[in-house]
């Protein structure tokens, strides 16, 4: 029992330790989103609770130009539906990943923390992820992006249009610190990243009305299946993953 005790503990520090840098930079980022949501009407209460249940930027910069549009209930339901879409497939990857002993409901909870940023940390943890880790890293994160989204509700547009945009980048380069340190062991993964950088850019050229929800599912499939073909993983190499 104390040993669960301790084991609980370290994975609630760790999950606070590596779930804070991620939380600052949703906070930067939603902050600027909060400051969309308050031009499209929204109230501060109603955009906590957007970011408290909505995970994707794209998805909540789409839903407040829709409210601003007065669109349809049903059409704004079905972009938010594509926007987040992508979470369904790294819903079922880090199945992979979880904790043996995780039971089903375990399971389902972690579905709902499911992020791109939670899901890098996921994929480059070594080993099977404990629930309570991604779940500590979860909350505070998701805690910290919808204070963004109220902060700049509450801030409106007293902030220059420059320093806006300087908060919108923050989130890409906390991204980059995620994925660059598995790229630089592992040859395959690092190619594999860059031609999805290539391909992302070619999409959004050639085909400019392609929405980013599903241009992200699109190359999502496209490139782990093609990954998966001709960059098997060993089963040596899985073993020793699991022993890590």
């Amino acid at each position: 029992m104390r040993r669960n005790r301790d084991y609980t503990r370290r994975m609630v520090l760790k999950g606070l330790r590596d779930g804070l840098p991620i939380g600052l930079g949703y906070f930067a980022v939603a902050f600027s989103l909060g400051i969309t949501a308050r031009g499209a009407g929204v109230s501060p209460l109603q955009g906590w609770v957007a970011s408290i249940l909505n995970h994707a930027s794209a998805g909540e910069y789409a839903l407040y130009a829709l409210i601003g549009t007065h669109a349809a209930v049903w059409e704004t339901a079905a972009v938010i539906f594509v926007t987040n879409m992508r979470y369904l497939l790294m819903s079922a990857a880090l199945s992979q990943k979880m904790d043996p002993k995780a039971g089903f409901l375990r399971r389902l909870g972690t579905g709902f923390c499911i992020t791109d940023e939670i899901f890098g940390l996921a994929v480059a943890h070594p080993g099977a992820v404990s629930c309570t880790y991604l779940w500590t890293a979860f909350i505070l994160a998701d805690l910290m992006w919808a204070g963004g989204t109220l902060c700049g509700i509450l801030a409106g547009n007293v902030l220059p249009a420059n320093v806006v945009t300087a908060l919108s980048v923050a989130i890409y380069g906390m991204f980059l610190a995620i994925i660059i340190p598995p790229a630089r062991k592992s040859r395959v993964l690092c190619g594999l990243i860059l031609v999805a950088f290539a391909c992302s850019f070619a999409f959004g050229r050639l085909l400019p009305s392609l929405s980013e929800g599903t241009r992200t599912i699109i190359l999502t499939v496209g490139l782990s299946a093609g990954a998966a073909l001709l960059f098997p993983l060993k089963e040596e190499e899985d073993g020793k993953e699991a022993k890590a």
